[in-house]
């Protein structure tokens, strides 16, 4: 039977997710069974917070994987990692292939902040998250994975290589980037102080705010469509130049306009940039037809 160990250092709680035998768990953790089958099952911990009454603050990233992050009606940070079942050209003959399933799972918790981490670089893992509601995310993805967050309340940071980036009934304020997959977020509050940021580089950015969010906005698409339900604002003043005058020195007089458009949604308020080259842009109102 696979057991796990956890190791606690000074004053951190540090969780190290082996497939060890080990006969205790340590104070602050608690151990939550594989599901059936230890080769199969995820390896799975809870996670206890420093001061549970205070919101939480998760950065994860991953090489070869996804993350999924969901709000639930708790004060631990529950974190499941799964190896990735993927399709192998099975043998003919000879020995039998032996299914590697172990993560590598790293934790670590201090004043709130859970940092999480996997040691297997080769084989894709996929995370799942369970957070409070009031908890702030940063995570980072490379390849074979897309980043979800659902409900959760906080500042949200989240870049992905090659995946998608999906932000489901959220509230706060975010930072998102999908290099070559869409960006799609739903907003059910916004933080009225905190600017924002989407982009991606060969993906749409579909983008839906509560009706009566009130923003600034700079608007990029160098090959895309722009689409609104608000009654978008555009700026009259003239596209901002930048010129260099090298000419003295020997080099070169340059004039670039910036294509970035500037506008305001109900009356204006923080900045939101929205920036593509290749997708399209939708900046959705809550409520309207698709």
């Amino acid at each position: 039977m696979e057991t796990f160990v956890f190791l606690k250092i000074m004053n951190n709680q540090t969780y190290s997710f082996r497939s060890l035998v080990a006969g205790a768990a340590l104070a602050g953790v608690v151990l939550l069974a594989p599901g059936a089958g230890a080769q199969s099952g995820p390896d799975r911990v809870s996670v206890n917070l420093s001061d549970p009454g205070r919101p939480a603050f998760i950065k994860a990233s991953m090489v070869n994987g996804g993350i999924t992050v969901k709000a639930y009606d708790g004060k631990e940070v529950i974190v499941e990692a799964r190896t990735r079942n993927e399709e192998r050209e099975k043998p003919s003959g000879g020995p039998k292939r032996i299914n590697v399933s172990t993560t590598g799972l790293s934790i670590e918790e201090e004043n709130n902040e859970v940092r999480i981490n996997t040691e297997s670089y080769a084989r894709t893992i996929d995370l799942t998250i369970s957070v409070p509601v009031h908890t702030s995310v940063k995570l980072r993805a490379v390849n074979d994975g897309d980043i979800t967050v659902t409900g959760v309340e906080g500042e949200i940071d989240v870049d992905d290589v090659n995946g998608a980036v999906t932000l489901n009934n959220i509230s706060g304020s975010a930072v998102a980037h999908a290099l070559n997959e869409h960006v799609h977020a739903t907003f059910l509050k916004v933080n009225p102080q905190k600017p924002m940021a989407f982009s991606s580089l060969n993906g749409d950015i579909d983008v839906t705010f509560p009706a009566d969010v009130k923003a600034n906005v700079s608007i990029r698409s160098d090959r895309g469509d722009v689409f609104s339900d608000f009654d978008v604002q555009l700026q009259a003043s003239a596209p901002k130049q930048e010129v260099e005058d090298g000419r003295g020195k020997g080099g070169k007089y340059r004039v670039k306009i910036d294509k970035t458009v500037h506008g305001t949604i109900n009356g204006g308020g923080p900045e939101y940039q929205f920036t593509n080259f290749q997708g399209q842009i939708y900046i959705r109102r809550a409520g309207s037809p698709r």
